[in-house]
This record gives C-alpha cells, sequence and structure tokens, in this order.
C-alpha cells in the first residue's frame, strides 16, 4: 500500500507540472505579441522569461514523469529520482541566463526608454497574475524538488506582473516612461539571487551533503535508545532529490543475536529511522569490539 501511495502521489506532481506547462505556454505567446503590439520591454523581457519557463517546465514535467514511473534496475539501482533533480537544475540554468540577458538588454534603456502603450500594459498585467497565480495555486501542495523550483518561478512571475502592474498606473499617471526598463532589470536581479540559491540546493544534494531536515545526533540517539543497540558508527546520510533520504550505518550490538532476533531488531531501527525522515536505510550489524573494516 505504501509502494503504491508513493507512486500515486508522484504521479499528482507530474500532472501539476503538465497543467502549469500548459498554462505558461499558452501565455508566453500572448506576452509576446501584447509586449510588441504595446511596446513595452518590461514585457517582452517577461515573455522571454516565461518562453525560458516553459522550456524548463516541459524538462521538468518530462524528468519527474520519468522519475515517478521507473522502478530502478541494473543500471539505475536506486531508481530515476535524480532525474527530477536533473529537471530543476536545467530550469535553473535557463532562467539564469534568461535573467541576465534581460538585465544587459534593459539596463541601458532606463536613461533612454521608449513609449509604451500604458493601457495595454495594464490589461496584460492584470491578465498575467491571474493565469500565473492559478498555475501557482496548483502547485501549492507540491512536495518534489522539482515542484517547489517551478512554483518558485511561477511566484515570481505573480511577483513580476504585480509589478509591471503598478508600473503601468505610474506611467499612465505621471509617464514616468524609465519604471519600464526599470522594472525589467530589478525583476531580473530578483530572479538571479532566488535562481542561485536554488542552484545551490540542488548541488548540495548531488554532492551528497546531510540534507537540512535530518539530525544525525537525533540519529545516532534514537538507534542507541533501542536496548540492543550500544554504538553506532559509519553513518551516512544523503538525499536522492530532495526528499528521498537514504542511511547507511553500522550497528554494534550488545551481544550476539539469532538471524530471526536481528530481524527484529531492525525492523524496530528502521521505523524509528522513518520517523527521522529516512526513506531508505540499510544497517550492517557488528559485535562489540568488532573490527570494523573501512570505517
Amino acid at each position: 500500500m505504501g509502494h503504491h501511495h508513493h507512486h500515486a502521489e508522484h504521479s499528482h506532481g507530474s500532472k501539476n507540472l503538465k497543467v502549469a506547462f500548459f498554462l505558461n505556454l499558452s501565455f508566453t505567446i500572448i506576452e509576446f505579441i501584447g509586449g510588441l503590439l504595446t511596446g513595452s520591454l518590461a514585457i517582452l523581457s517577461d515573455a522571454l522569461h516565461d518562453l525560458g519557463d516553459s522550456i524548463s517546465i516541459g524538462l521538468s514535467w518530462y524528468f519527474q514523469h520519468l522519475s515517478d514511473t521507473k522502478d530502478s534496475n541494473q543500471k539505475y539501482t536506486y531508481g530515476y529520482k535524480r532525474f527530477s533533480l536533473l529537471g530543476a537544475i536545467i530550469n535553473a540554468g535557463i532562467l539564469l541566463v534568461g535573467s541576465v540577458i534581460i538585465i544587459s538588454q534593459a539596463a541601458p534603456q532606463i536613461f533612454n526608454p521608449g513609449e509604451v502603450d500604458d493601457q495595454g500594459m495594464l490589461i496584460i498585467a492584470i491578465f498575467g497574475v491571474i493565469v500565473n497565480g492559478a498555475a501557482v495555486l496548483r502547485l501549492k501542495k507540491g512536495k518534489s524538488m522539482n515542484e517547489r523550483v517551478i512554483r518558485l518561478h511561477l511566484l515570481e512571475d505573480v511577483l513580476g506582473w504585480i509589478a509591471v502592474l503598478l508600473g503601468s498606473l505610474l506611467i499612465m499617471y505621471f509617464d514616468w516612461q524609465f519604471i519600464d526598463p526599470l522594472l525589467s532589470v530589478l525583476i531580473g536581479i530578483f530572479i538571479v539571487y532566488n535562481v542561485i540559491a536554488n542552484l545551490k540546493k540542488s548541488f548540495s544534494i548531488i554532492l551528497q551533503t546531510t540534507p537540512n531536515d535530518v539530525d544525525i545526533p537525533a540519529i545516532h540517539n534514537g538507534l542507541k535508545s533501542i536496548s540492543e543497540i550500544i554504538d553506532v558508527h559509519d553513518c551516512h546520510v544523503w538525499s536522492m532529490d530532495g526528499e528521498y533520504h537514504v542511511l547507511s550505518a553500522h550497528v554494534v550490538l550488545d551481544k550476539v543475536y539469532s538471524l530471526r532476533e536481528q530481524t527484529d531488531i531492525k525492523s524496530k531501527a528502521k521505523l524509528l529511522l522513518a520517523d527521522l525522515n529516512i526513506k531508505h536505510s540499510t544497517l550492517e550489524f557488528e559485535e562489540d569490539g568488532e573490527e570494523c573494516e573501512g570505517c
């Protein structure tokens, strides 16, 4: 039942990304047309950003689906969970490049802005808040790293469109034409900052650092709270995709136990580890005083 639930939960993640992809792609086309018609650099910049997002979400959808539906095999003994992470890294890379292009194009125009259609800009901005807001709500309950990264992208889009909306009002009432390219630069800087933070998290997983939501001392103390276990060492914890955490450890027992007794001890240990966010654990039992090779 647990295995079925795991697949059902991740399948839901793939469907969320599918909906977000089609919402984003459809709106990107509208953005390009609207940006050209209004002459707004902020809208065209956001259209470029959203095109990158659409490609990213499409890749995420594919990788998430691959991660969700393919089981482990002789080549990928842990399954395809890291493919979801790969999608998140590609997403971040595309968004980073797109944002740098936006900033480089918009910055010079702050001091030499062109005329924009403020009313058209306002209408498209309102539409942008609604469409991207719907996509964010769709991904609100997503648990995978992929869904979290995409949700961040779309949330940034919502904030960006709110800024464009306010900018269109400033142009409309005060004729501040420089607001359009200035918004493009500010949105780009905000995106770059958040993308770098997400890339750091993704690379942290690839480098197999201990997950932030795993407490190593708590694992040691928890295992040693089991009466038959007197020590724990050579303990390693890493994450496959930001949510599926894996542990391997050497466990020292107080005396020699039969295989049946060891199975009972292992069951208690695995239940305890599951409560400490460990989804998969490999435990090697040792006798007290046994020399540990490779430790």
